[in-house]
């Protein structure tokens, strides 16, 4: 929740206003439900239909409290907002949800339902007048019943095999669609640039001419292995997910892994960075490891010796080069 000066605070807010904000907030929260559920229709059905029947339970107290607004204040509701409103607490737009997990966004539902909850529980605790107390606390229980509705909900729509395949298939997603390129983009960087890095450290012994040879292959491969892999694949036929997720996932741990080794000789002494430019390599090659046993069922001893094999490999090539 943030403060404004240009905001007007809640405890400001007369009943109607009050009334006015739940219903825009209603309308805001079914929205983003049949967002979430459009997100989803595809790919996970089930789960779609329980944000679905959340978005009208949405639109069913929103509809209460219009009722409600014109038997108290008549027809016109006046136009206050959330963002209008000090201290009120905030809703991610939807398109910062959408490339969350499936695990991540009913998370995110259930926070929603929270803050609600809490929000008017703790306005109503705050406030003396008896008919303002009493609107809030209604608020309050409404929201509340919402974790009911959606259990419910799950009940009607996502048994424990529907709920297991969904949860497979998403997890499956994330690894096609991050973990894969990623992988590959980290083992390509901490490996690939090893000989150039360490074969110009001990050709010239100059640390700042490292770093910037090791800068520049870590990013122009990083370029080069995110386009590579956007361009690759567009994603429809494997179903491996957006191509530009995948080239940035692809491009960015590339040149992270590039990086790794490169940033040490930022140490003026050459055996000090080094040293501890070998050290990195090390930490980056049992990262390859653990990512692949954890992600892709390789064994860890056999995922260990084949990174450390092909590091080694690639490191000595280096050397062997630079010294000669």
């Amino acid at each position: 929740m943030r403060f404004s000066f240009n905001r007007k605070r809640f405890k400001d807010l007369s009943e109607q206003e009050i009334l006015a904000l739940a219903i825009s907030s209603e309308e805001d929260d079914a929205r983003i439900y049949r967002g979430y559920a459009e997100t989803l229709r595809e790919e996970f059905p089930a789960s779609a239909a329980i944000f679905d029947g959340m978005a009208t339970e949405e639109d069913g107290h929103r509809q209460r409290l219009i009722d409600l607004h014109r038997d108290r204040f008549g027809e016109t509701i006046p136009l206050i907002r959330r963002e209008h409103v000090s201290g009120y607490y905030n809703r991610r737009p939807v398109w910062l949800v959408e490339n969350l997990s499936l695990d991540r966004i009913r998370s995110e539902a259930e926070a929603m339902e929270r803050e609600a909850a809490h929000f008017y529980t703790s306005a109503a605790a705050r406030t003396s007048d008896a008919a303002t107390r009493k609107l809030l606390g209604d608020l309050a229980a409404a929201e509340a019943g919402h974790e009911k509705t959606a259990n419910a909900l799950e009940d009607q729509h996502l048994d424990e095999a529907t709920r297991t395949s969904e949860d497979d298939k998403d997890k499956r997603q994330f690894i096609l669609t991050w973990v894969q390129p990623g992988l590959a983009g980290l083992m390509d960087g901490s490996v690939s640039t090893l000989a150039p890095i360490f074969a110009v450290a001990f050709a010239t012994q100059d640390t700042w001419t490292t770093f910037l040879v090791g800068l520049a292959a870590s990013v122009g491969a990083g370029i080069s292995m995110g386009f590579t892999e956007a361009a690759s694949d567009d994603g429809e036929l494997s179903g491996r997910g957006s191509p530009i997720k995948r080239g940035f996932a692809s491009g960015i741990m590339t040149t992270v892994g590039g990086l790794g080794h490169a940033l040490p000789y930022l140490i003026p002494d050459f055996w000090t960075a080094t040293i501890t430019a070998i050290a990195v390599v090390f930490v980056e090659l049992w990262a390859i490891a653990w990512i692949q046993n954890k992600y892709m069922d390789t064994p860890f001893w056999r995922a260990t010796l084949q990174v450390v094999v092909g590091g080694a490999l690639v490191f000595a090539a280096g050397v062997l080069i630079g010294s000669g």
